[in-house]
């Protein structure tokens, strides 16, 4: 099968997203089609496994729509809800979530994303926003990049998490020999 080019080398612009924020709407776009794609066969019973102390896929997989919704919120020169202050304290929380939940989750809140950038454009991406209790410096166009480049992190992440629990689960463990040679064990 034939890779596809990643999002932002596709040339298509997202209908109704500023020029600037383009970037901003494409790799949130290869966040979610990645997030699909590592997590199709991935056990639910994995979900909260933290190999190594590293986060858990399952706090991946909240964390990605909640700091979504936070950041567009304070783009929008909004006050954080109770309900999004709680959904914060829970996202470390292991609950009965399925894979597929979690990931429509994310899915769902990336289309939201996207619908909420087509509000900024033009001087308005230059405006002073506040962020969080402290209401440090920012623009609408700094936390929207935030809000791509937070997710991307958290994909990359979530990536190397699944494939060290997949193989774990698998009994295909690999050591690095050095640079031309590895082990499979």
């Amino acid at each position: 099968m034939k890779q596809q080019k990643e999002v932002w080398l596709r040339g298509e612009p997202v209908d109704g997203i500023a020029e600037w924020l383009q970037p901003v709407a494409h790799a949130l776009l290869q966040a979610g089609e990645e997030i699909t794609n590592m997590m199709e066969s991935f056990p639910d019973h994995l979900l909260w496994e933290r190999p190594g102390g590293c986060a858990a896929p399952g706090f991946h997989l909240r964390h990605i729509p909640g700091v979504l919704d936070r950041l567009l919120t304070y783009a929008e020169a909004k006050p954080l809800s109770t309900e999004q202050l709680d959904n914060l304290k829970e996202e470390t929380i292991a609950d009965n979530s399925t894979v597929n939940e979690l990931v429509q989750r994310c899915q769902t809140r990336i289309t939201l994303t996207l619908e909420r950038l087509k509000q900024f454009s033009g001087n308005k991406l230059l405006e002073h926003r506040g962020v969080g209790r402290a209401q440090l410096p920012s623009t609408v166009m700094g936390l929207c990049t935030h809000a791509a480049e937070h997710t991307m992190r958290h994909v990359g992440q979530l990536l190397v998490t699944v494939r060290v629990l997949q193989n774990t689960a698998t009994g295909a463990l690999s050591v690095n020999l050095g640079r031309q040679r590895s082990l499979k064990i």
